[in-house]
């Protein structure tokens, strides 16, 4: 990987918390979408009620802006994902009772979230005994999936090949069809060789999105390598 990855570790984390620096709100969204689905449903598979799983959610993120939660973050810790959880599940058990009090006094800023849309992934989630843990890293796992997947997307968009694009992506991570080559060649008005080696580069450049992803919230280059291990085996889990 060389040094492709050096300005990227660990910035979203530390532009989050540095509330003067010029991205910082961008910064802190970009970390609330990510997280918010995953957490929620831990907070569901937690035997949180929907309501309840949706106000902690929200209390915690409205922690992380008002209290400082981000500054306890530091590199030398471990991974962020290992820290947020941590940190949320201390919140849950011990403080949310109280916040959630005194937020329904109070006018502090919330983060919103779509709780129909929530649920309605939630009633997709596998019924087996997933512990929140798993459930957790399993949706951190397609939840940043789905960004690179959405940024790939783009990229092609821009330079004019959407419909390649959408024929293609069902060869990327992720993806459930197991359409035969062949087929997508002819959908596409393609030879089958010319396809595989145009699959091979959106894999290739999905790959190298997904590492950027993945850089913003580690600190070396041994943690990203086993950050995309650990991500996928969340996804076998």
């Amino acid at each position: 990987m060389g040094g492709r990855f050096v300005t990227t570790r660990w910035s979203l984390v530390l532009a989050a918390r540095d509330h003067t620096s010029a991205g910082w709100q961008e910064a802190l969204n970009t970390l609330c979408q990510t997280y918010w689905y995953p957490l929620y449903a831990f907070a569901r598979r937690s035997g949180l009620a929907p309501e309840e799983a949706e106000d902690v959610t929200q209390e915690f993120f409205a922690r992380l802006i008002e209290k400082g939660i981000l500054q306890h973050a530091r590199p030398e810790k471990g991974r962020f994902r290992s820290f947020l959880i941590s940190s949320f599940r201390n919140f849950m058990a011990d403080e949310w009772r109280h916040a959630h009090t005194e937020r329904r006094g109070g006018g502090a800023p919330t983060v919103p979230l779509d709780r129909q849309t929530a649920e309605g992934r939630y009633a997709l989630e596998p019924s087996h005994a997933l512990t929140p843990e798993k459930i957790f890293e399993r949706r951190w796992a397609l939840t940043l999936l789905e960004r690179v997947l959405e940024r790939l997307g783009e990229e092609q968009a821009r330079v004019g090949r959407e419909r390649i694009f959408e024929g293609l992506k069902v060869f990327l991570p992720g993806a459930l069809d197991a359409t035969p080559y062949a087929t997508v060649a002819e959908g596409l008005g393609m030879k089958e060789v010319t396809l595989k080696v145009a699959v091979h580069r959106l894999r290739r450049r999905f790959r190298e999105l997904l590492l950027e992803e993945i850089a913003h919230t580690v600190e070396s280059e041994e943690e990203i390598e086993a950050e995309l291990h650990h991500l996928f085996s969340a996804l076998d889990g």
